[in-house]
């Protein structure tokens, strides 16, 4: 059964909530897996995980077609294309071209950025 667009817009605000209310410095996948299945007793692990890995591969398959991912409250994803450049080789001290690239980019939404600041001023 698929789950309603309130259901699915709770879930998304609780891994927002989850992710802001832990003070830790970095946290990996498996701890924000293992955080959410805590916090969400009706939740298993492997439903977490499934749910976890979803968001996350929406997200990059959406950036590698060249699409912008927003998500209200949290933020923005897009790709960013870096011109062709010259750098130097740190070994020999020669130009070389540094191609072009696309690159992921993330820029905060309002509500996180006040989040996050009022965070820190505490």
């Amino acid at each position: 059964m698929e789950p309603s667009k309130e259901q699915r817009l709770y879930f998304v605000r609780s891994i927002c909530d989850e992710l802001h209310s832990l003070k830790l410095s970095t946290m990996t996948k498996s701890e924000l897996i293992n955080n959410l299945a805590a916090r969400f007793p009706q939740l298993v692990a492997r439903d977490a995980e499934m749910a976890t890995s979803a968001i996350l591969t929406a997200i990059a398959h959406t950036l590698t077609v060249g699409q912008r991912v927003e998500i209200r409250g949290f933020g923005s994803f897009t790709v960013n294309e870096r011109p062709e450049r010259m750098g130097r080789n740190p070994k020999t001290g020669d130009q070389v071209t540094v191609p072009s690239k696309k690159v992921p980019h993330f820029k905060a939404g309002k509500d996180m950025r006040e989040r996050v600041d009022q965070s820190t001023q505490q």
